[in-house]
């Protein structure tokens, strides 16, 4: 067998697909079907575990659909094992996005059977985005997501990404030091996140580095001398207690260096208790202004239980929950035809059966600014409330510069603030479902009628 040896991930290579994809593409160019059609991509039920979600990955994916391209030699390959006609390759090996886009803008919560993306292309090019775009958006949002639970639980204290080593790959733990971000956390230990997105970059110290040294109190000063600026060291290499004292034995002389710990870090044991009695040894040798910082197998249930102890604990590095989403590591994603032909379209299947034709979620607020309900509404509807989704390309192109990252995790906080207490609840499932308006209804009766049967509405 010949092997390519090629990235591991080409990202904007539209061979990173399901071969169903391009099989349809071969069928509908054979059948002359290249009417304009428009796909919604929505998640159908949330996991018991979330009461909202909220909508990340979107920049990526406009990058990938501004850049998506056959190469020459993938598609020669694909040519000889998907058996495709000549017509079909001269189509692909010509392939750009040329269509329309609207979508939730990134941080915006969102629930059950609302589109998050909508394209609208000619029937080929759209059904050939399905796979890249459902992954792209499933991942960030699964993560961001989770995030959103973890800066809820930790209640004002900063949070850091501390995944990349239990992500499950290079590109998923990329993205999801960048889908944390938007949600709330304060950083990532990733430093390619921080040459790529602008995201803070953080770093301690592994246990290796205490243990390559005789003496602990040696490892603290070296680490010291060379890493002044945000000392934070790791106290629980051996006996955590006694590491506290070293700290608190070695600060005169490193403040003779002008150096001072600002932190320390607690990554196992009990943290609530470890914690509390590390604040007091601190606090007793004058390093009342150094911070604990807690790591290790942490999600929004330990947070939870950590602040209600009054663990002294300034911020948290949260790891597998976070990178894994380990509670809801995936959702029931879509990517569904809604329109085809001027015609509404929908899947009629129990269980699964989807609401036709392009399609708008209007939200209303109550007085205090939080969310009372979310209308779902034909797209051109004029329906009280705020229109979520926006025009985000045009014609293959993007609609206005991207938000920069800062703004988005602006939005993602605001859109947090907006929730019904109910649904910032972390510990019960209570989410918001979506009203379905008389012309969606009336729509789904249209579409209906295209069948023989009519089935019950979703």
């Amino acid at each position: 067998m010949n092997i390519h040896p090629g990235p591991l991930c080409d990202g904007d290579n539209l061979l990173l697909t399901d071969l169903y994809e391009v099989a349809m593409v071969d069928a509908y160019l054979d059948h002359g079907m290249n009417g304009t059609a428009s796909f919604e991509l929505f998640v159908r039920t949330l996991p018991n575990q979330r009461n909202f979600l909220i909508a990340a990955g979107l920049e990526q994916a406009v990058a990938f659909l501004e850049t998506a391209r056959f190469a020459p030699d993938d598609l020669a390959w694909l040519r000889d094992h998907a058996r495709l006609s000549n017509r079909t390759v001269d189509y692909l090996g010509d392939f750009r996005f040329s269509g329309d886009v609207d979508a939730l803008p990134e941080g915006t919560a969102f629930f059950a059977h609302e589109p998050i993306l909508r394209v609208t292309a000619s029937l080929p090019e759209a059904q050939m985005m399905e796979t890249r775009l459902i992954n792209l958006i499933h991942l960030q949002t699964v993560i961001a997501s989770k995030a959103a639970r973890l800066v809820l639980a930790a209640d004002g204290r900063p949070l850091f990404d501390f995944g990349l080593r239990r992500a499950h790959g290079a590109e998923a733990g990329l993205l999801a030091a960048r889908a944390a971000y938007i949600a709330g956390f304060a950083g990532t230990a990733i430093a390619l996140a921080g040459r790529r997105f602008g995201i803070p970059i953080v770093g301690t110290m592994a246990h290796s580095f205490v243990q390559a040294h005789r003496q602990e109190a040696d490892a603290f000063i070296n680490f010291a001398r060379s890493r002044p600026r945000n000392l934070t060291l790791l106290l629980d290499t051996y006996d955590t207690e006694a590491a506290a004292g070293t700290v608190v034995s070695l600060a005169g002389k490193l403040a003779v260096d002008g150096v001072h710990p600002s932190a320390v870090r607690l990554d196992s044991g009990d943290l609530a208790t470890q914690s509390q009695r590390v604040r007091a040894i601190l606090d007793a040798g004058g390093l009342s202004g150094t911070h604990i910082v807690a790591s290790g197998g942490l999600d929004e249930y330990a947070l939870g239980s950590l602040l209600t102890a009054n663990a002294p604990i300034d911020s948290f590095g949260i790891g597998t929950s976070l990178t894994t989403s380990s509670d809801a590591p995936a959702l029931d994603c879509a990517y569904k035809l809604v329109e085809y032909a001027g015609l509404p379209r929908r899947k009629r299947s129990p269980g699964k059966a989807t609401w036709p034709g392009r399609k708008q979620v209007f939200r209303s607020y109550d007085a205090g600014g939080r969310i009372r309900t979310d209308l779902l509404s034909v797209a051109e509807a004029q329906e009280p409330g705020r229109p979520l989704l926006i025009p985000v390309m045009r014609n293959g192109r993007r609609v206005g510069a991207p938000p920069d990252l800062t703004a988005i995790r602006s939005h993602a906080a605001a859109e947090l603030a907006s929730l019904p207490e109910p649904v910032r609840d972390l510990t019960h499932h209570a989410t918001i479902e979506s009203v379905i308006s008389p012309d969606l209804e009336a729509l789904a009766e249209q579409a209906d009628s295209i069948g023989q049967v009519r089935p019950d509405h979703p």
